[in-house]
């Protein structure tokens, strides 16, 4: 490979720096990396698309010649990246070429996968469905998708399985990384969707980031702030991560607490910007409500009583309190620190009561940002696909119920079930015993992702649930399967993505996706044309056909929603820089920052959600709710803290948490299959402090086995400055290229144990269902002292 911009964006993932002060233009510097011998003038064409291996959404253009990628370069014109590319934008793109793509669609024949022909392949699938709906019903049938499927084809999921099927059985991998984020602003602001703008960057004197390891999760969001950092007018930052992360090391203030205590920690810094009068008294007077209840709560958590329970320095916990207090204007960030841990949203939803007690929202610099660990978790929830209702509706409202069926055409009592949206983790609990007769999964890999893996590869296998999986390789879920559709790749199929501040991108098809592959919003439109899926008038319930026809009937969807898409189409997407959420006829450039009048979407017949109980998940009555409608203010949510209910102990003296790494997405079947980086992480590891290691007697580099309750992995030990007693494994390595390890029809692997789920618990957040990967415990065995 060769980069025009610095020789080795592997070792120096976030390029050179571009400095610029406060309340400047972040400057623009255009990262391109080209196949080995291709130069820039050997590029016949340049495809505009974006990235789908981060929540970013950095735009860049695809170079093709003779039919094939052969390297990107970043969109300078564009808001969320001015030019830029992370590591798995700059070689990811290289799987696609990969020789193990799959080809052909595969059926199980006694007991094995082998070749066949589409018809045969969706025939199969078919008569499986229609069968189960004859007999058992639709919720006899499941579809858990994925965070890197486009729009378009989240759209006609959604549709497809509520319109079509009228199963209740309908979620997202998005579970496992987003729920969170998604659940939180619904329970302070009445809706999905981010209030602030990746721009506060360029505004904000402060940025505090919340269990968020930016600098590897959304790396050229680090850029940015990088560059802030080194220009004249550096911002204060807040770091709260167990781990010695790049964002720690340059933080003003870096809280390392104890796991499973983020919300003793939320409420103690919340007590004390109510204690010294740091809240804005007539923002929180006209536009909250729930403010006394939100001081009674926080009231005990005192400095003293704050370090004891999450085992840091008083001091400080003082200067973090101060730091967020005292700030003219500040950016908070959340991610899977406090999403996949002990009391998630409880926790994830201070944060947005910190910005609303100081008024610091919808302002440049008053920033806030529940961010996505996935490209296109944002449009699972928005289309439907994540067990919300399309266009951010309220599945408890039946007005709202109503317009879907009004809009598709359908009767109400066809979209209307006794509860809530399925989950995913309920869903495979439905799965494993018997209640599910075809489960479809699309573009994920729940045999490396989900917890508890060895239950997991049960179910997969369990004799009477017919598996479908839909995918660019024969993954270890694929491997599973009793069907495997092959599908296209990004750069392959045309679609639109959003990505964390509400920024919509357009990625058009750049080259054919090998052999039979097929855009996974063809295999959707295909399985409802031979289902025959009708409205009550007769006609297709899916009339569109294509890419840009489905993007129309999505923008119908949510005319006059919160996530308003009527002033864009396919054609205002091409060419310039992404486009923000909402956007209607009347200002097709779209919202910078929600909220800037401070009338939030809380009104009884507009809300998404009429909320929970943060601490049981039961949702709080449609008529409660109504009787003290909060009419377009914020709501303060106040919730106790509840210890974690698994801790060290004799046996089992560590807390496990695991997490992600620069160069790797979700599982690897992609970043696994570019050669530059997966030489940068081929193999699992496992972080421990040096004074446990010392304490311990372990070496550097040590061959650990590392065991919880569930399970066992080995990983060479790294020795660093995470919190005493905290072991951290990432969560990307399966199995799929370990040679002589092929799964058999179980999934088993009894000679290599190296990925992170094989010990992480099946629990989850009561009010999101977020699963808590961060809430294991762990021993250590000295297998190989290397």
């Amino acid at each position: 490979m060769s980069t025009a911009e610095t020789p080795d964006r592997i070792a120096e993932p976030w390029g050179a720096r571009t400095p610029f002060a406060r309340g400047g233009v972040w400057p623009a510097r255009v990262d391109t990396v080209l196949a080995e011998g291709v130069t820039e003038d050997d590029v016949e064409r340049w495809v505009q698309s974006a990235s789908v291996l981060h929540s970013n959404g950095d735009a860049m253009d695809i170079a093709v010649r003779d039919g094939r990628i052969v390297g990107v370069r970043g969109r300078a014109v564009d808001r969320v990246n001015r030019g830029r590319l992370g590591p798995k934008d700059l070689y990811g793109w290289q799987a696609n070429a990969s020789p193990d793509r799959l080809t052909h669609p595969l059926i199980r024949v006694d007991g094995r996968l082998v070749p066949t022909d589409w018809d045969t392949a969706m025939s199969r699938i078919v008569d499986r469905t229609r069968a189960l709906l004859n007999t058992r019903g639709p919720d006899s049938i499941a579809f858990y998708t994925s965070g890197q499927l486009f729009l378009e084809e989240y759209y006609t999921l959604g549709v497809m399985a509520r319109g079509g099927v009228g199963t209740n059985h309908v979620d997202g991998n998005t579970r496992l990384c987003t729920a969170t984020a998604a659940e939180a602003l619904k329970e302070s602001f009445g809706s999905d969707g981010q209030p602030g703008s990746y721009t506060d960057v360029d505004h904000a004197d402060t940025i505090a980031l919340f269990g968020h390891n930016v600098a590897e999760t959304q790396s050229v969001l680090w850029s940015r702030i990088l560059d802030r950092l080194d220009g004249p007018t550096p911002p204060a930052v807040l770091c709260v991560d167990p781990r010695p992360t790049p964002v720690a090391r340059r933080a003003t203030v870096h809280l390392a607490p104890r796991p499973g205590t983020n919300l003793a920690l939320m409420n103690g810094l919340l007590r004390e910007v109510i204690a010294h009068g740091w809240i804005d008294e007539a923002f929180v007077r006209a536009h909250t409500v729930g403010f006394d209840a939100l001081r009674r709560t926080v009231e005990p958590w005192t400095i003293g009583n704050v370090a004891a329970t999450c085992g840091l320095n008083p001091d400080d916990v003082r200067r973090a309190a101060r730091l967020i207090g005292t700030a003219e204007t500040l950016l908070s960030t959340v991610l899977q620190g406090f999403y996949q841990s002990n009391q998630a949203t409880a926790s994830a939803v201070q944060v947005n009561n910190l910005h609303l007690l100081r008024g610091m929202i919808g302002r440049p610099g008053c920033g806030l940002l529940q961010m996505n660990g996935q490209p296109t978790a944002q449009n699972t929830r928005e289309c439907g696909a994540n067990g919300d209702l399309a266009g951010f509706r309220n599945w408890a409202n039946s007005d709202h119920v109503a317009q879907l069926a009004e809009l598709w055409n359908v009767e109400q009592d066809f979209l209307t079930h006794d509860g809530p949206p399925t989950h995913a983790m309920e869903i495979f609990r439905l799965a494993e015993q018997g209640d599910l007769g075809l489960l479809w999964i699309s573009a994920t890999n729940p045999a490396v992702s989900l917890p508890e893996l060895a239950r997991i590869r049960r179910i997969l296998g369990r004799e009477g649930t017919t598996v479908v999986v839909q995918d660019m390789f024969l993954t270890e879920t694929a491997a599973l399967a009793d069907v495997v559709l092959p599908a296209a790749a990004w750069g392959e199929k045309t679609g639109a993505f959003t990505n964390a501040d509400r920024t919509v991108h357009l990625s058009d098809k750049a080259v054919e996706p090998p052999g039979e592959a097929r855009a996974d919003l063809d295999i959707f439109l295909d399985f409802a044309r031979r289902m025959n899926f009708r409205d009550r008038d007769g006609a297709p319930l899916i009339p569109w056909t294509d890419p840009e026809s489905a993007f129309a009937a999505w923008t119908r969807a949510t005319a006059g929603r919160p996530c308003d898409y009527t002033g864009l189409s396919h054609d205002a997407l091409r060419g310039g820089s992404g486009i923000q959420w909402p956007a209607t006829p009347d200002h097709p450039g779209g919202t910078e920052r929600l909220y800037t009048d401070a009338v939030f979407p809380t009104a009884a017949d507009t809300c998404e959600t009429y909320g929970k109980d943060l601490i049981s998940g039961d949702p709080i009555d449609p008529a409660r709710y109504r009787d003290h409608d909060p009419d377009g203010r914020a709501l303060l949510r106040a919730v106790r803290y509840v210890p974690a209910v698994k801790t060290p102990d004799a046996e089992h003296p560590f807390h496990l948490i695991t997490g992600r790494t620069i160069y790797h997405f979700h599982t690897r079947t992609k970043t696994g299959r570019a050669p530059e980086l997966n030489r940068a992480a081929p193999e699992v590891w496992v972080e421990m402090n040096d004074s446990d290691a010392v304490r311990l007697g372990i070496p550097e580099g040590t061959m650990l086995e590392v065991s919880s309750p569930r399970g066992a992995v080995t990983a060479r030990m790294r020795r660093t400055d995470i919190r005493p007693g905290v072991l951290f494994l990432p969560f990307h390595y399966g199995y799929w290229d370990i040679d002589g390890q092929d799964a058999d029809r179980t999934g088993e692997h009894p000679d290599v144990r190296r990925a992170a789920n094989e010990l992480t618990p099946t629990t989850w957040d009561p009010a999101s269902k977020q699963p808590q990967f961060k809430t294991g415990v762990a021993r250590v065995r000295i297998v190989d002292e290397g």
